[in-house]
């Protein structure tokens, strides 16, 4: 018997190897040193009702031999019997950053390759199952990773939603049964990626053991954790695979979503550096390097529908006087498409809006010096098109049944070679006509029927084969929102629209959930109107620019309907964004909670940042209270007040006179009294936020 190991920064997973059998978990969680052990079935004593031969949490859990537990792995032969799977050799290859196993099953003729991988401080976890037989195979179940978590762990984080209402965090204590986490809506769903945070008993913001995985797949997905009877816990995250739907021949493999697994001793801001770091190694930029993010103006609440060629130039020109540096054009452009009941599926563009076409609208609009972006919908279909009227055996549908629609429209089957050729000729030829630098990628409906793995995979292929042909043009990822928002339509996007709701208290929740897998510069983050288009809620502008100023910032709306002194403002908002993106994009996010309903979040090198203290509700104390910085501890920092927003009102009257100056000169601070003490702020209403700039000092 011998370890085999391998080292994060903050972790380390353990295993068992000895003849047979697949490897068994010793451990993963906080960094160890491994040392001789006894082999773990020697350091398990024999219980009552339970097998002679003990059978432990084995590197992919099988049924059938003694282990009674999920299984991470279930497949039949051709005529539907259960092939009872136990790996009983195996090969090992060992490095500095990575662990790789291949398992065989002799008399079922399988083959599994699982990789552990370092991945930018984090743990990706890669598993590929093959039929090395001589008979087919029937595919049920491959699990993305099956692991263990120790008997510390207190509680789960996870996040569930729905349209408008994305990423509301659910927390809970760990199963006495057991705990899952589904989607079945043929995409990823608007709770957020597949995947959760496990949290070690006191675990908090900033401090405790936490561990958060979420795997890399965009369409349905399960997560579960059970006890075991060890007093731990198993956590197994899988894409929900249809019975038959996979089905390999001999020599054929079956790749499960890539894992990405963070852990951390420093709470669930160390748990979420590391996602972060995971996340942007996978993003594949244009040039081979992020940019600074272009600031936004979209077309859609501006005007919805109803546009053509000189209501979008009066709009781009608009968007240009206030600074912004992209102008998209979203919904309405196309052939047919004066509502939400036509024309998908046609993409040409409407010759009674645009009779010259796009070309001359997207030269009008670089003219001012705007990147031009715009908003298709590939894979779906109006009824009521030219595509589906030739095609209506193109969709996702059964034989014989309804059709029912979402949003007037049906699910484009990708699965289909003809139809991925036929969306890639039609995108292909828009963006070599016009001077298109952007696609905003929407996806407005859930799959009924489902088109399982393979319209994944086909839509991951239309992806690819677009930006292989067109390397320079970014691409967000919308679904009615932030419905599909995951690490595998994250190789092939840049952007993700967060949600249709942009009232800026609504988003202040969901900004925070999606941070917790993703980072700021991906998070499309705009300005909207007031009152809200989604809640009727009425916001001052400051405070909704300060909340989109976290994100990728946009404007949503339309700036000749405002005020003159407030597209001034705007237009100040603009510049603040550009002025220091380059501290909130790409480095650390900390977010934090102080007391009496304050919130705040840091963004920045880790030597500098921007901080947001925000209050939602009216306070219960008279002044606001000092508020403790527990990540400014080691040093002393230059502080300086940049801006504060909400309307004012009897207890939020004035500010003391170091608050005053510090709008204006920035203070020393020492760190042991941001951690300790506390930053004085200065009078934050309902509905309010202030930003300050720290620096640290040399």
């Amino acid at each position: 018997m011998r370890l085999a190991a391998l080292h994060g920064e903050e972790w380390s997973l353990v295993l068992e190897i000895d003849k047979g059998g697949a490897p068994l978990w010793r451990h993963l969680g906080a960094r160890v040193e491994t040392v001789a052990m006894a082999p773990l079935r020697d350091t398990r004593g024999s219980t009552t009702f339970s097998l002679e031969r003990d059978q432990p949490l084995s590197l992919v859990p099988t049924r059938g031999l003694g282990w009674f537990g999920e299984e991470a792995l279930a497949c039949r032969d051709a005529s539907g019997m259960a092939l009872p799977v136990h790996f009983d050799a195996f090969e090992v290859e060992e490095a500095d950053d990575a662990l790789a196993f291949t398992l065989s099953d002799s008399v079922c003729g399988l083959a599994l390759d699982v990789r552990f991988a370092d991945l930018a401080g984090g743990l990706v976890i890669e598993i590929r199952v093959s039929n090395s037989g001589e008979a087919p195979i029937l595919l049920d179940r491959l699990a993305s990773l099956a692991i263990p978590l120790p008997s510390t762990s207190a509680e789960i984080l996870s996040w569930r939603g729905r349209h408008n209402a994305e990423f509301a965090e659910c927390r809970e204590p760990m199963p006495s049964q057991g705990w899952h986490r589904e989607s079945r809506l043929g995409i990823t769903g608007h709770g957020g990626p597949p995947g959760c945070y496990v949290l070690g008993e006191g675990a908090g913001w900033d401090a405790g053991e936490v561990l958060a995985v979420q795997f890399g797949w965009s369409g349905d997905t399960r997560l579960g954790i059970e006890p075991d009877d060890e007093g731990g816990y198993v956590l197994m995250g899988e894409a929900l695979l249809a019975p038959g739907e996979i089905r390999l021949e001999p020599g054929e493999s079956f790749a499960a979503p890539p894992a990405y697994v963070a852990i951390s001793n420093h709470g669930r801001n160390g748990a979420m550096a590391f996602q972060h770091a995971m996340m942007r190694s996978l993003i594949a930029w244009p040039g081979g390097a992020m940019l600074p993010r272009p600031v936004h103006l979209n077309s859609w609440e501006a005007c919805y529908f109803a546009h053509d060629e000189e209501r979008i130039a009066r709009l781009a020109k608009a968007a240009a006087d206030l600074g912004a540096e992209r102008f998209i054009l979203d919904d309405g452009w196309f052939r047919g498409r004066n509502w939400d009941n036509a024309g998908l599926g046609d993409w040409t563009p409407d010759p009674k809006k645009y009779p010259r076409g796009l070309r001359p609208l997207a030269e009008r609009v670089q003219a001012l010096g705007l990147e031009f972006g715009l908003w298709v919908e590939p894979e779906m279909v109006n009824p009521d098109s030219d595509l589906y009227r030739a095609h209506p055996d193109w969709v996702l549908a059964l034989e014989g049944r309804d059709r029912p629609t979402a949003r007037n429209q049906l699910v484009l089957d990708l699965r289909r070679e003809e139809v991925r050729e036929y969306l890639f000729n039609c995108l292909d030829a828009l963006l070599r006509e016009v001077p298109i630098s952007y696609l905003k990628w929407d996806h407005n409906r859930p799959h009924a029927p489902s088109g399982g793995a393979e319209q994944v995979r086909g839509a991951y292929a239309l992806f690819e084969r677009l930006r292989a042909a067109h390397p320079a043009v970014e691409i967000e990822s919308c679904s009615a929102g932030g419905g599909r928002i995951d690490a595998g339509i994250l190789r092939h996007t840049h952007r993700f629209w967060t949600s249709d709701n942009i009232d800026a208290l609504s988003r202040l929740d969901m900004q925070r959930g999606f941070l917790a897998f993703m980072p700021p510069e991906v998070m499309g983050a705009h300005v909207g109107a007031s009152p809200s288009h989604a809640t009727g809620r009425t916001q001052t502008l400051d405070f909704r620019a300060a909340i989109a100023a976290q994100g990728h910032f946009g404007v949503e709306l339309d700036p000749e309907a405002m005020a003159e002194k407030d597209r001034a403002r705007l237009a100040e908002w603009l510049d603040f964004a550009k002025r220091w993106r380059g501290l909130v994009h790409g480095g650390k996010t900390l977010v934090g909670e102080g007391v009496d309903g304050l919130a705040w979040q840091a963004q920045g090198s880790g030597d500098e940042y921007l901080l947001w203290v925000i209050r939602k509700s009216h306070p219960a104390q008279r002044r606001s209270p000092p508020l403790r910085l527990p990540f400014a501890e080691d040093r002393d920092w230059s502080v300086r007040l940049l801006e504060t927003t909400g309307s004012r009102h009897v207890l939020a009257a004035g500010d003391g006179a170091a608050l005053k100056a510090m709008r204006e000169e920035p203070a020393t601070v020492s760190g042991s009294w941001l951690a300790n003490a506390g930053l004085a702020l200065p009078a934050i209403p309902a509905e309010g936020a202030a930003i300050f700039h720290l620096k640290a000092m040399a």
